[in-house]
């Protein structure tokens, strides 16, 4: 049998990419993943593995020394990431961002500075949306850019920042009202901040600090963040694409291909819950036989392959339509929001298979079942995928009458 989430039409070089990946995830990832997670340790040695890879620089353009690789081999490769561990999946994914937010806008200067550094690995990205009471009401945002001369006074906090410790680079997202009349659209008054920091945590750079690690559920070994601004000076250059009032849109965009990102972790989560319960149902026996020749179980393991298959090729096609440049907003809603969904629902079927051992940290279904709703919420609860997908849905299908 063919295994499942097979993607058609890939290029030779896309395959050896992704066989390289699937091959390092297997003997590197898998074997230490539930022990580290459990320890909630960071990976440092999947991560520098990662980065000899050229992981890292996968969708940095060649001429800033990254891979040139597309969307879709990134996504295909953050799957496999996901199916081995996803907080690993995490920690490139917010890199990730940054870089793609960087190549689309920022200015000639900024792309050279950063990128090469970047695609080396030797540069982490963050990047920071949320605040404290905002939720998914980015025009919310209360955190503030003044201008002072050559400089911008931030200040204000943000909040659930991946990468907050680890990464020496973060984009924020905050408010400048400068040249934007009052009353003025919120989205028209914001701009994103390329700010660098030293790796940790405390006051890493005069008026930034970060707490400490935010003690979660599941989805450890992977830092999570607030970071607080207080009196934060950061020069003009560093507003990302050289102009204010531009920083929801450049974050939107991030955004949507971080949404193809999340559908991909769901699809890796969801693969390997599905590979851990069609192994245990062929090994565990009750009544005289496997439960995997039990008809209930069958049916389980049916359900659960079908959403896989589902899911992949929902996020594949998400995918496929931002790299042909068209807009991909209505497809990547679409993607993350039934990945997640059905991530959870897989997860859940294979910890039922496990029975009483799935509750037992000894498996590693325990660990999957702490991190999949984490992805119910990243980049956007179903609801804002819902809302999304309704709009666009609205305008390609308008009632003439």
């Amino acid at each position: 049998m063919a295994r499942l989430a097979q993607t058609h039409g890939l290029t030779d070089v896309q395959q050896e990419i992704l066989a390289t990946v699937r091959d390092f995830v297997d003997k590197e990832i898998i074997p230490v993943a539930t022990e580290l997670e459990h320890r909630d340790e960071y990976p440092q040695q999947i991560v520098d593995g990662l980065k000899e890879l050229g992981v890292f620089g996968l969708m940095i353009p060649e001429e800033y020394g990254g891979l040139g690789e597309s969307l879709l081999t990134y996504a295909l490769c953050v799957e496999e990431i996901a199916r081995g561990w996803m907080s690993v999946s995490g920690i490139i994914n917010t890199h990730f961002i940054v870089a793609y937010m960087l190549k689309q806008h920022g200015t000639q200067e900024q792309k050279e500075y950063f990128l090469p550094r970047m695609a080396a690995g030797e540069t982490r990205g963050a990047f920071s949306m949320s605040e404290p009471a905002l939720g998914s009401d980015v025009s919310a945002i209360t955190s503030k850019a003044v201008k002072d001369g050559d400089e911008y006074v931030l200040n204000g906090q943000k909040m659930w920042l991946t990468n907050g410790g680890t990464s020496s680079l973060v984009a924020v997202l905050v408010r400048s009202d400068e040249g934007h009349p009052e009353g003025a659209a919120p989205h028209k008054s914001m701009t994103t901040f390329l700010v660098e920091k030293e790796p940790g945590f405390g006051e890493v750079r005069p008026g930034l600090t970060i707490p400490g690690k935010i003690d979660k559920m599941g989805y450890k070994g992977v830092d999570t963040t607030e970071l607080i601004m207080d009196g934060l000076r950061i020069p003009a250059n560093r507003v990302l694409g050289g102009q204010t009032g531009r920083g929801f849109y450049q974050m939107m965009d991030g955004v949507e291909v971080g949404r193809v990102n999340v559908a991909a972790r769901g699809c890796g989560v969801a693969q390997r819950a599905f590979e851990l319960g069609v192994s245990y149902a062929q090994q565990r026996h009750t009544f005289g036989k496997a439960i995997a020749q039990h008809q209930a179980i069958q049916f389980k393991l049916a359900e659960m392959a079908t959403k896989v298959e589902a899911a992949h090729a929902m996020m594949v096609n998400a995918a496929r339509k931002k790299d042909s440049g068209e807009r991909n907003d209505l497809e990547a809603g679409m993607a993350k929001y039934l990945a997640s969904e059905y991530c959870k629902e897989v997860v859940e079927d294979a910890f039922r298979i496990h029975g009483g051992y799935g509750f037992s940290k000894e498996y590693e279904i325990e660990r999957l079942y702490r991190e999949a709703p984490m992805l119910l919420i990243g980049e956007g609860t179903a609801e804002i995928q819902k809302m999304i997908i309704g709009r666009r849905l609205l305008e390609e299908y308008r009632f003439q009458g």
